[in-house]
């Protein structure tokens, strides 16, 4: 909180810095306080170095140095206010007994609280000192008592409350036949069942039987990687822990360390529980430990963070829900009376009590603790069935306090005021995002130098609370979002143009769009989905009215099948970023200086069965200089090999692209030279004959910063580097599928490589890549490095 008790005295001095309404008395007050002001910026840049530490801190420390900042920064914000108020009463009050008309400009007076602002430029400077030496060397900690995350559900498979079901679809897959080490995450808000549910499948007897070592290790917001080691070490009963802990020191220990788990894990079946990651760096320093020797090993971490479960494949990512009124009653009840019944009389209240308690399973079982101690009489459960407000709830809070606490001591400093804002609304009260964005504002929380939109603030500071699972989240709807893809409409429904406040309209419908669709000015993000396949061709253009270009604050158009009409004049969306499934009528050079932000563009084209000459959707695409994303698909290409593109040359493409997917254009390979040197592009998909021909030559300085690329269905034969140095030197992923004709991958790629994905390809290729890893691991393995080779074939 002392990083957003420090936005708010910057915004208040840096409001009375930009006044037309209280300028500064042009004496010595405007550098009294432009000094102040820096001040203020420098101590909340070392506030928010916390996010750089916080993992190795001593909290209880941390947050008294915090308090005391606090409590210094408020006072003094006081002296501020209170100065500015009276100098504006004393100059009403002389206004009062004059006969000139009264002024609407007051001037402030700074010198006066000079002292003052001297005595906590000191405090400020001998706090910050502080602060940052606490961070980077951290007081010795006390033992306190800790509260296990861990809330019993109950005690098999069979009574898991809530849990059962995940119980054994989870069980299954660990248990079912794979070759690869998969990794999975259980992510979820603290206190929901994540670490019961990993112990539960850990002490499985089943499961257990199934790997040849078990390790479960809990990690938290604090660690020390070097300690996690040691015990994964310690539980896989390794005798050489203490000697290397005796010889090496820091990173050659480190590396020992590593190494050691790695070797003591090689070749055995293993599963690995990580219980409560904290950050997504771990995750990838243990991806780089733990070996995959095609033997069936899985890795399992928790996590209170979507960020963290992110690092996993998608398919092996797992968020655990809320429990329903059903599962929250059938939890208390046991928790309570265990096997016996509950009486009669009590179940009502019971069932209110199990709801006040909004799903939490940790929550639950601590009421419920706290109730099989009470009166069980339907007067005191009464009581606390009706009033949230209950000593009941309060006990279970404090209670559960060191398992809730770290999520938000732990979050990034720039959220923490967020959060306690919304203590400030009801329980269950509902509270727009966009309400909270102005308000945060106004508190001067959000960053006022960023020129993010009121979007950009609702995904980098709502998002960011969600992704930390502090808060609960409900869409927008009602009459500003309208999300009905899944009706089918065979007419427009016009009832949707009464919803003049509504910003998000997504629905399935096969007709023209009405010219009133204009009425909606507020509308954002527009999606209209065909109910059937209607797809634009070349020669048979499909217009949206033309009324689309009054819609000023649009931002994204999904429009499949659809074109933008020409502009008139004066036309111009500003605001537009994403434009999705539009043809080459929407790629003139008169509609796109009319959308001259664009960020995404998606173009779909149906050939026609016999085309005049050859055409191109790219000759003015350079002109979007903001264009960071291109995607563009033939839908019915041709695969006969005499026919050729019926695209002209490749036109040039804006420097600003990172991601370019190319579908079924048929280019020859030569037009690549327009691609590999776009200086930004990151990504690159070619998929369906993007390009044509049986060889392709890379040449020096081509995809300087290409991470990610990814082919597939080609005639390609010969993939060869022209290069006396590394060719994709920024490579991290490669993937290669339905190949069939490659006969080989060139074996100089640069050394951030990491992984190869080979689908249905050609066994020389498969070769080739087995080799290349052979020698990356030889040279690299050592270091952690590892290339990770993985093939998928329905050949062999």
């Amino acid at each position: 909180m002392a990083y957003g008790a420090v936005s708010s005295l910057e915004l208040t001095i840096e409001r009375l810095l930009n006044s037309s309404h209280l300028p500064i008395v042009q004496n010595s007050s405007p550098q009294i306080l432009k000094h102040m002001y820096e001040n203020i910026l420098s101590l909340k840049e070392d506030l928010g170095e916390f996010d750089k530490w916080r993992s190795t801190i001593n909290m209880k420390m941390v947050k008294k140095l915090e308090a005391e900042m606090i409590d210094a920064v408020y006072r003094f914000e006081d002296v501020i206010e209170s100065h500015v108020l009276n100098q504006f009463h004393s100059t009403q009050s002389e206004e009062a007994g004059s006969d000139h008309p009264p002024l609407t400009v007051y001037s402030v007076d700074v010198e006066e609280i000079k002292q003052d602002v001297d005595s906590f430029i000191e405090t400020v400077n001998i706090m910050k000192r502080a602060y940052i030496h606490e961070l980077r060397n951290p007081s010795p900690e006390e033992d306190d008592d800790f509260v296990p995350t861990i809330t019993d559900f109950g005690g098999n498979e069979s009574n898991m409350v809530g849990l059962s079901d995940l119980f054994m679809r989870f069980r299954d897959w660990l248990i079912s036949p794979h070759s690869e080490l998969i990794v999975m995450s259980l992510d979820g808000m603290a206190g929901i069942g994540k670490t019961t549910l990993a112990k539960k499948l850990f002490q499985d007897p089943f499961i257990a039987s199934h790997y040849s070592r078990l390790v479960f290790v809990t990690i938290g917001p604090k660690y020390r990687l070097a300690d996690i080691l040691v015990d994964i070490l310690t539980q896989l009963n390794n005798a050489d822990i203490d000697e290397i802990i005796w010889l090496t020191k820091g990173e050659e220990l480190l590396h020992e360390l590593k190494w050691k788990v790695c070797e003591s894990l090689s070749e055995l079946r293993y599963l690995i529980v990580l219980d409560d990651v904290w950050y997504t760096d771990l995750c990838y320093e243990f991806a780089n430990v733990f070996p995959d020797d095609k033997n069936g090993s899985v890795a399992l971490l928790t996590t209170r963070l979507t960020e963290v479960s992110k690092c996993v494949h998608p398919l092996n990512s797992h968020r655990l829900p809320f429990l329903d009124k059903k599962e929250s009653w059938e939890l208390l009840r046991h928790k309570v009376f265990d096997a016996m019944p509950c009486p009669r009389e009590l179940e009502k209240s019971g069932k209110k009590i199990a709801e006040n308690c909004e799903g939490l399973p940790l929550t639950i079982v601590t009421v419920a603790h706290i109730l099989s101690k009470t009166d069980k009489t339907s007067v005191y459960w009464n009581q606390v069935a009706n009033d949230k407000q209950n000593s009941v709830y309060k006990d279970a809070y404090d209670q559960m306090s060191n398992v809730l606490y770290p999520s938000y001591d732990y979050l990034p400093q720039h959220l923490k005021a967020c959060f306690l804002y919304l203590g400030a609304f009801p329980q269950d009260y509902m509270v727009w995002r966009r309400q909270l964005i102005d308000l945060w504002s106004a508190e001067g929380f959000l960053n006022r130098k960023s020129t993010m939109t009121s979007t950009d603030y609702t995904f980098a500071y709502v998002g960011a609370l969600l992704s930390n699972n502090v808060i609960i989240y409900n869409e927008e709807k009602l009459l500003r979002v309208l999300e009905a893809l899944s009706i089918k409409s065979y007419e427009f429904p016009m009832e949707v143009l009464k919803l003049l406040q509504l910003r998000y309209l997504a629905l399935t419908y096969d007709g023209n769009l009405p010219t009133f669709i204009s009425k909606l000015f507020n509308l954002q993000y527009l999606i209209v989905h065909h109910q059937y396949r209607i797809v634009k061709s070349v020669g048979n253009p499909y217009y949206l009215p033309i009324e689309i270009w009054n819609m000023k604050e649009l931002k994204s158009l999904e429009i499949r099948g659809r074109d933008l009409p020409h502009p008139c004049e004066g036309s111009l969306l500003s605001n537009l970023t994403t434009l999705t499934g539009v043809g080459p009528q929407s790629c003139t050079k008169d509609v796109l200086e009319k959308i001259p932000n664009l960020k995404e563009l998606t173009i779909q084209i149906e050939l026609v069965p016999v085309a005049s000459k050859p055409f191109s959707c790219f000759d003015h695409i350079y002109n979007l200089h903001q264009l960071q994303e291109l995607e563009c698909e033939i839908t019915n290409p041709i695969f006969k090999t005499e026919v050729v593109t019926r695209f002209g040359p490749l036109s040039d493409l804006p420097s600003s692209l990172t991601k370019l997917t190319l579908s079924g254009l048929g280019y020859p390979w030569e037009e690549m030279r327009k691609i590999s040197s776009l200086p930004n592009l990151t990504d690159l998909v070619l998929q369906c004959y993007a390009f044509r021909g049986p060889k392709w030559e890379v040449h020096d300085h081509e995809f300087q910063k290409l991470s990610h690329f990814q082919i597939e269905d080609t005639d390609l034969v010969h993939w060869k580097f022209v290069t006396t140095n590394f060719c994709f030197p920024a490579i991290k992923v490669l993937g290669i599928e339905h190949c069939y004709k490659l006969k080989e991958i060139p074996l100089t790629f640069g050394t951030s490589l990491e992984n190869i994905y080979l689908v249905d390809c050609n066994p020389m290729v498969v070769n080739c890549a087995n080799s290349l890893k052979g020698e990356w691991d030889d040279k690299y393995g050592g270091h952690g490095r590892r290339l990770y080779v993985i093939v998928r074939s329905s050949l062999y």
